[in-house]
């Protein structure tokens, strides 16, 4: 089943060719709860969405925002408004913290102090980074460090409040948002611009991506390097983790995906972008397989890409080749909803497209192997007393 574009969302403004890197979509992002939309829908500009979208908009595949006056902003849904955040600055990188919003008409700015609410970071052009809470679109605070461009941001999904971000200026930070963003940690071993980090769902690990031929494994407990990930030809770009983490993606502008087990770095699969001859032509450049984006399905089961060979690209994690793609247009980031069925992608173009993705009722044996390796390592499951091939079944050695 091929993905369907539900909607387009485009920004609505006109482009603005006298400034470079102004206009595109670098990142986009669903709350933890599935309750909001991010879109970083370029000229400095990040839209606050309530998910669901009307339906006018999921049944037309061109809606436009504009921003004319008061209109967009105080259309409501039950509670939630949309809101606009001015960021003064190119944003690069979003992400949502694993706090739960606060209550209805609760708009009491003490969640800058710790208190739980569910914030929003923007990683920015100059460096800065900027906390807003949700369900205000007030800004909280600002956190400074970075020397360079904060490309991606990376929230602890246990729920406490650790930020993490990565960096032109070659460094990953850690932050603590409950002392008012005061950083914890300065991670240097990249030579090149970090391009993407990822907690692994337990918070046991962070990956990062630069333009290296490898991914950097780190430690989120000593904040150490544990490994080098090493095996890509070209610069990797993108890095996800599994919801059970224990497998871990990295997309790179070789045109592959490898598939590793971050505990003992063993790569367990290579998902390579061969190109479609019907979409491309004789004459496309030897990089237009590209990759830019990578993430997991919510369950576990499926993988999906976005290259520049203008596909979104769906994969089953038991194939080597995708279960289905969709034609896209200069295609920068990706990510499901995270209670499945939806993919958000978004452009350099600015615009943000919602896909159908697979829905798939998990297997009993999927759902126990998620389950255990959640709180089991690789190591952990080789030595409990059970058959070869259930622990091979448990590591993700036979697909």
């Amino acid at each position: 089943e091929e993905p369907v574009l539900l909607a387009e969302l485009k920004p609505g403004r006109p482009q603005r060719y006298d400034w470079k890197s102004s206009c595109e979509t670098w990142s986009v992002a669903f709350s933890p709860d599935g309750a909001w939309f991010a879109w970083s829908q370029g000229h400095c500009v990040v839209k606050l969405i309530p998910w669901p979208l009307g339906e006018a908009e999921l049944g037309c595949k061109t809606s436009e925002r504009k921003s004319r006056g008061d209109k967009a902003e105080t259309r409501s849904r039950g509670a939630a408004k949309e809101k606009t955040l001015e960021c003064g600055q190119i944003v690069w990188g979003l992400a949502f913290s694993a706090w739960p919003a606060a209550e209805d008409g609760d708009t009491d700015p003490a969640c800058a102090v710790g208190l739980p609410c569910l914030v929003l970071a923007t990683g920015l052009n100059d460096g800065q980074i900027k906390i807003w809470e949700v369900q205000t679109g007030h800004l909280l605070f600002s956190l400074l460090g970075h020397q360079d461009v904060v490309r991606d941001l990376s929230f602890a999904p246990n729920g406490s409040p650790i930020l993490v971000s990565a960096s032109r200026d070659k460094t990953l930070r850690v932050w603590d948002l409950s002392r008012d963003g005061r950083q914890v940690q300065v991670l240097s071993g990249h030579v090149q611009w970090v391009y993407c980090c990822s907690i692994s769902p337990d918070c046991s690990m962070l990956c990062s991506a630069a333009g290296e031929k490898s991914a950097l494994l780190w430690s989120m407990r000593s904040y150490t390097l544990i490994r080098r990930l090493e095996g890509h030809q070209s610069s990797v770009v993108s890095c996800d983790f599994s919801p059970d983490s224990a497998l871990l993606v990295t997309a790179s502008y070789d045109a592959c995906v490898i598939m590793w087990d971050p505990y003992t770095g063993e790569q367990l699969r290579t998902l390579r972008h061969i190109p479609l001859h019907s979409i491309l032509d004789s004459s496309s450049e030897i990089h237009t397989s590209s990759l830019r984006s990578v993430c997991f399905s919510p369950e576990g089961l499926y993988l999906a890409t976005v290259a520049d060979d203008r596909l979104l690209r769906i994969w089953s994690l038991e194939l080597r080749s995708p279960v289905a793609f969709a034609p896209m247009t200069n295609g920068l980031c990706c990510m499901y909803f995270p209670h499945g069925g939806f993919i958000a992608t978004g452009t350099r173009d600015g615009h943000v497209q919602f896909w159908t993705a697979p829905r798939v009722l998990s297997s009993l044996k999927h759902l126990c192997r998620k389950a255990l390796r959640t709180f089991l390592t690789t190591y952990q499951v080789l030595a409990l007393p059970i058959p070869r091939k259930l622990k091979e079944f448990l590591t993700y050695r036979t697909f």
